[in-house]
């Protein structure tokens, strides 16, 4: 046998099935790309002028992670509808004397081509879109722009060795399912029937009921912490409650159709439910495949858009001023208005010194603790917080900040009064339901008034911790008990310390010169002299407003860069999983149909019949989809906490419309996939 035969015949095999080939050729192409982008962007040095690059990196190659392990299932999956497709091709060969190891080698020569094909193309195209991706996502980031063009040899042979093993895995599970079948087998594959799967209801129960639980954990949840805990259980949930659904759902659905005559009994209706009921086991798990992508893509690009353009919101609560200064201190006694006026002095002073008047100014004294809420009682010590541990502690763990009245009337130019013993309470979370709150081992206030916001303890409002401000005539007196306090160290579970904040009214470079300057100044090693460690400071953090901006975008933007990135991915894969779907299935009904026009079907009722199957099932992962999003959107905006974002009407208006951006795709899709199988069965 001539040495070029195989690689001839292997070529032309893929020549002939074009319409398989290259809609597979192309998405592999299109992985190669994005793993490439990815890898670029991560290990080359386009980012290193952008704050947080560190950070950024990381990011990156996470997502590199996520799209390799994608593509490997993915190219699995989709490798199997080509295989079906070419075992009766693999079965005349085997009777026509060609031995299982000449057909293996067709198989090599063939993956051989559609992977150096494939690879080739998507680094082709990776370099070339590598640069345009640069430039977006420094955009994105706000970072400097640079526009020489340059290739990441690293990432072309990590993209190089990734995909290739793939193909190799491949081609080997595609030479074991043609060693062990025998030649009838392979070529019947394509006509063997799918019988209707039985015990449809009892897994179609246990899907729905999964979905609930899913939902009901979603909703229930109330703070941030609980929902880290809560969120991929309840992702794990609707995951195998969506499969069960449809592919258990979908068979009891089709015989719902065919029990109802006046439906059934048309003949648009007719052939398309029969065809439906005998290969919806596998059919399901198409269409579940589908939604859960599509759930995934709408999560993802909802949610980063979301921090993206909610950056601003998330800084102006972070910080209500352009530098914060925070003196930790250990002394109670030294918490006096005159040590908060003498620390606040030697910033001010600072600040003169390099031509800035500080303005906007807030200051304030503050005492703070962590405990367990449980309506208006809280729990402080430490044994009976163990026996509480749970998932309710996390939801019930609060941080509990009370603030002098004269500092808060200065600072948010009021002028409330209290009695001993009442406090004013700003208590965003709604924990505290009564009008009072008791502390263990300390005191019970009584709540005078609940405020609806606060400009003091901003830093509270973005706490991964939900917290409670509780504003009382004398720090001391309303902690009085709980100051004495210790966890199982020994050590005081009550702080103190004092807070500044103001704006300098500068540009980003000279704020970062004079937050240089306080950071030098100010250093811990200088703490003797400048008189700090005589006034109990042992610690002072300064938050940079312009700074944390970098870090925000370098952080937030990188991820909805990367959602984008991953939406392309999982989109390119539904759309792949669609029209694979709709080939195959147009390759079983083409007899069907031929038979069927022989009868008297014309060309118009072939065209309702499709629209008839295709609009039964087709939509239904949009609409789980649509689904699994509403009720996922309360824990979604509890994780969004956790990044300190708090803007409930934005996230529903990026929910909202990446739901009608993809409906809207999803139609095109619809529209040409439908084309596809008409055309197949028309034939």
């Amino acid at each position: 046998m001539k040495i070029g035969f195989y690689p001839r015949l292997a070529f032309d095999s893929i020549r002939k099935n074009k319409r398989l080939y290259l809609p597979f050729i192309f998405t592999c192409a299109g992985m190669v790309m994005m793993y490439y982008i990815i890898e670029f962007l991560a290990v080359g040095n386009a980012i290193d002028m952008v704050y947080g690059a560190d950070v950024m990196r990381e990011v990156l190659l996470m997502g590199g992670w996520v799209i390799a392990i994608f593509s490997a299932i993915f190219l699995f999956y989709t490798n199997s509808f080509l295989i079906k497709r070419r075992k009766k091709e693999f079965g005349l060969y085997n009777i026509l004397g060609m031995g299982k190891r000449n057909i293996a080698l067709i198989l090599l020569w063939e993956t051989l081509f559609t992977a150096v094909i494939s690879i080739a193309i998507g680094l082709f195209g990776g370099i070339a879109v590598s640069k345009f991706a640069e430039l977006g996502m420094v955009n994105m980031l706000h970072g400097k722009v640079q526009y020489d063009l340059s290739i990441s040899v690293q990432a072309v042979v990590q993209s190089a060795i990734l995909f290739g093993v793939i193909f190799l895995l491949l081609l080997l599970n595609g030479i074991r399912q043609v060693r062990f079948s025998s030649a009838v087998s392979l070529l019947k594959s394509e006509n063997v029937g799918e019988k209707p799967p039985k015990g449809n209801i009892f897994f179609g129960i246990v899907g729905v009921i999964l979905l609930i639980g899913a939902y009901y954990i979603a909703v229930r949840i109330k703070d941030p912490v609980a929902a880290l805990m809560g969120f991929f259980v309840a992702v794990v949930m609707v995951i195998i409650g969506t499969y069960l659904v449809f592919i258990s759902g979908s068979v009891v659905f089709c015989r719902m159709l065919q029990k109802n005559k006046s439906y059934y009994y048309k003949p648009n209706h007719f052939v398309s439910v029969s065809s439906m009921k005998f290969r919806m086991k596998r059919n399901g798990a198409g269409l579940a495949s589908i939604c859960i992508l599509a759930t995934m893509v709408l999560v993802m690009i909802s949610s980063t858009a979301c921090l993206y353009f909610g950056l601003e919101s998330i800084l102006s609560k972070r910080f209500p001023r352009e530098i914060e200064l925070t003196f930790g201190i250990n002394n109670e006694k030294m918490l006096t208005d005159e040590t908060m006026n003498t620390l606040i002095g030697k910033i001010d002073e600072t600040a003169l010194e390099n031509g800035i008047i500080p303005a906007n100014t807030i200051k304030y004294k503050q005492a703070y603790i962590a405990g367990m809420l449980t309506e208006d009682r809280v729990i402080l010590d430490v044994r009976e917080l163990d026996e509480n541990f749970g998932i309710d502690y996390y939801s019930n763990l609060r941080s509990f900040f009370f603030i002098p009245l004269s500092d808060y009337n200065a600072s948010n130019g009021r002028n409330e009064t209290l009695s001993d013993g009442e406090a004013l309470m700003f208590d965003p979370s709604g924990g505290v339901k009564g009008d009072s709150i008791s502390f263990d081992h300390g005191k019970t206030i009584k709540i005078a008034k609940r405020l609806n916001d606060i400009t003091a303890a901003m830093d509270s409002a973005t706490n991964i911790v939900q917290s409670v401000v509780l504003v009382v005539p004398d720090i001391f007196s309303a902690t009085e008990g709980i100051d004495r306090l210790a966890d199982y160290n020994g050590d005081r579970m009550i702080g103190y310390r004092v807070e500044y904040y103001l704006d300098t009214n500068q540009n980003a470079q000279k704020q970062r010169e004079f937050y240089d300057v306080i950071k030098d100044k100010f250093s811990l090693s200088k703490f003797d002299e400048n008189g700090f460690t005589d006034m109990g400071v042992t610690r002072l953090s300064i938050g940079f407003s312009a700074m944390e901006r970098e870090s925000f975008y370098s952080l937030f933007g990188t991820l909805f860069y990367l959602g984008i990135m991953l939406s392309v991915v999982f989109i390119t894969a539904a759309v792949l999983i669609i029209y694979y779907k709709q080939i195959s299935e147009g390759y079983e009904d083409q007899s069907r149909f031929e038979i069927m026009r022989k009868v008297g079907m014309t060309k118009r009722d072939i065209r309702r019949t499709i629209n008839s199957q295709l609009l039964t099932v087709f939509f239904l992962p949009l609409v789980f989809a649509a689904m699994h999003i509403a009720f996922a959107f309360p824990i979604i905006q509890k994780l969004l906490l956790a990044f300190g974002l708090n803007n409930t009407p934005l996230f529903a208006f990026t929910t909202i419309i990446s739901v009608i951006v993809y409906a809207v795709f999803y139609t095109v899709v619809y529209k040409l996939t439908s084309n596809a199988y008409y055309n197949i069965v028309s034939e």
